[in-house]
């Protein structure tokens, strides 16, 4: 049975994105469950008066609503519970409930993924490198994944589309905003060529800055392997490689052009950290031979049968960057906008009525824990490294690293090379 109208129905309640859903989730096993449980009053779970009057409000048939008006523009929805849900998804910190797609979403199951990140404003060295080399592993059968930016990404897309191969535009706003506009010549040749976009933003979604990180972590994820072609040390790809790294990915980096040019300082930072040299397709292609885990992997995902739930959902996140006509309008990255920190409670007021179907506001700064505030705390006005902000909580650093994570993935905070983490509002 497909429970993507349940999953929509949580989402509409909670917010995209909102990790209340897991919260809850994990609690019942299952999406139908979930709803069944708070619908019925019988769930003994601490709910907010913003979260009660959503559940009060929001219909199944509103869901239903949705899934029609969203076909009805072209786009497909699928939810955790589906079989064409990404396998590469399931297990990353908070896994988006729904995804919105259009085009052939199932080219990004049972296949050798690539995720190819860097800047947005990228050297003729670095564009030229990211369409050659994406272009000879498109034509390996590898499916190019990137963020549908300026630069390197479409860089990345258009080299798998001229191949007429399969690439994933992975969008930080709904599918049918044109954004960015100077890309937006490329998408019916990717479709074309039996690529995808996919979001977990509703139609019509804005591409608001705080959406990008969260959507980092879904690109970063369903690449088995990383390559950041060009970044420097603000660049969002460094993140986007570092959580492919914790995730248990190789990340591949493109050796620079000019070790004294600030465009490359975040290539040599993650050289520097252990990040693998690209040198050309071969030691790429080899990481995904016959026997090898990631083969093993891919098969299990292309025959695995569907069972949801009770996981625990491990961290994840990134960022990412895009050629010019391919070399257009590289323009740097919009600043992330400072998150608020408002009681949940009262900006709930665009609750959901009876008449319309929209999405419950996403509570984009959850109420910190304890040991998050502390962190925010440590950083307040100055950067500090790993090791330091532990002995400053009096811990392990493992023992934080997961509210860590979760600061990356809200904005608040930022990793520097070097393991050292700063605030960023």
């Amino acid at each position: 049975m497909d429970d993507t109208k349940y999953w929509i129905w949580l989402t509409m309640v909670f917010g995209v994105g909102n990790r209340r859903i897991w919260d809850i989730v994990n609690i019942y096993g299952d999406a139908e469950d979930t709803y069944s449980a708070l619908v019925s009053g019988s769930s003994n779970i601490s709910l907010s008066q913003a979260e009660r009057r959503n559940i009060k409000n929001v219909s199944l048939e509103q869901a239903q609503k949705y899934i029609e008006q969203c076909a009805g523009k072209g786009i497909s929805i699928i939810g955790y519970g589906s079989r064409e849900y990404p396998p590469q998804l399931r297990n990353i910190f908070n896994p988006p409930a729904i995804l919105h797609y259009k085009g052939n979403i199932a080219c990004l199951t049972g296949t050798r993924t690539i995720t190819a990140v860097g800047t947005r404003t990228p050297s003729a060295y670095g564009a030229d490198s990211a369409y050659k080399i994406c272009r000879q592993l498109a034509g390996d059968s590898f499916v190019i994944v990137s963020g549908f930016a300026v630069g390197t990404d479409i860089a990345a897309h258009m080299a798998a589309a001229d191949s007429r191969c399969s690439t994933a535009c992975i969008l930080g706003c709904g599918i049918d905003v044109d954004y960015p506009k100077p890309n937006i010549r490329f998408r019916e040749k990717i479709l074309a060529n039996g690529g995808v976009f996919v979001s977990e933003y509703p139609p019509g979604t804005p591409p608001y800055s705080q959406n990008f990180p969260k959507r980092n972590r879904i690109m970063a994820a369903l690449g088995r392997l990383t390559i950041v072609f060009e970044a420097s040390l603000k660049s969002g790809s460094l993140i986007t490689a570092n959580m492919a790294a914790d995730c248990g990915r190789d990340v591949f980096v493109l050796p620079p052009a000019d070790i004294f040019g600030n465009s490359y300082s975040g290539n040599i930072a993650l050289l520097r950290d252990g990040a693998q040299a690209l040198y050309g397709t071969g030691e790429i292609i080899e990481c995904f031979s016959i026997g090898g885990t990631l083969d093993a992997e891919i098969r299990a995902d292309r025959y695995s049968g569907m069972g949801v739930l009770k996981k625990s959902y491990a961290d994840n996140d990134y960022e990412d960057s895009s050629i010019d006509d391919i070399k257009t309008s590289g323009k740097s990255v919009r600043k992330r906008r400072q998150l608020q920190k408002q009681d949940q409670e009262e900006k709930s007021d665009a609750s959901v009525s009876e008449d319309e179907t929209e999405f419950a506001e996403p509570a984009e700064l959850p109420e910190l824990t304890n040991v998050q505030q502390r962190i925010c705390s440590a950083l307040s006005g100055e950067k500090v490294h790993i090791e330091v902000l532990a002995q400053i909580l009096e811990t392990e650093p493992a023992e934080f690293m997961t509210e860590l994570t979760e600061l990356e993935i809200l904005g608040i905070v930022r990793q520097l090379p070097g393991k050292t983490f700063e605030l960023c509002i």
